[in-house]
């Protein structure tokens, strides 16, 4: 029998199938990473971009619009049957808004206004508008600039309780201010 030179690929090739059987006999386990306690510290520090501080956080000022000790948390003007006309319980309401809308550069609101499901589409989507332009021209009345003010009449068509009662249609007459 002839025996051919063995190319150093073979050679390479053998040696690692025969190290790769040998390692398969006996199963060690992998070693697991522990990180020392210099990269611990290094992985906790904060990035350079992040201010760090030891004082306390301060507490975020919160928008009147979302606190609900305050008078514009309330954002709906209820409405009686077939009328456009504000009840007088909500003049306060609306001053404040008007208030707010005057003093605070860049805020602006949309009057939403809604119907009950009484009456043909057509009558309440002019109802709700009539009922968002009542409010515009209270707020107008009170020195709020008319471009911060945009109206929107939606009729019956979101209800703000789906009933078919009178506790559910009372609540379904309204302006919605939302900024």
């Amino acid at each position: 029998m002839i025996q051919r030179p063995r190319s150093p690929i073979f050679s390479l090739t053998a040696t690692l199938v025969a190290a790769l059987a040998a390692g398969c006999a006996t199963t060690q386990p992998e070693p697991v990473y522990e990180p020392s306690a210099a990269a611990l510290e290094a992985m906790s520090a904060p990035s350079g971009d992040v201010a760090t501080s030891t004082q306390p956080l301060e507490p975020q000022p919160i928008s009147p619009l979302d606190d609900p000790s305050s008078p514009l948390y309330r954002k709906v003007v209820y409405f009686d049957y077939d009328t456009a006309q504000i009840q007088p319980q909500y003049i306060n309401l609306l001053r404040a808004h008007a208030g707010y809308l005057y003093r605070t550069p860049g805020a602006a609101v949309t009057l939403e206004g809604h119907t009950d499901e009484r009456g043909t589409r057509d009558y309440n989507l002019a109802l709700s508008d009539s009922r968002a332009d009542s409010v515009k021209r209270f707020m107008i009345a009170e020195g709020v600039p008319a471009d911060k003010l945009t109206t929107l009449g939606y009729g019956e068509e979101q209800p703000a309780d789906p009933g078919h009662n009178q506790q559910s249609w009372a609540l379904n007459r309204r302006v919605e201010l939302v900024y």
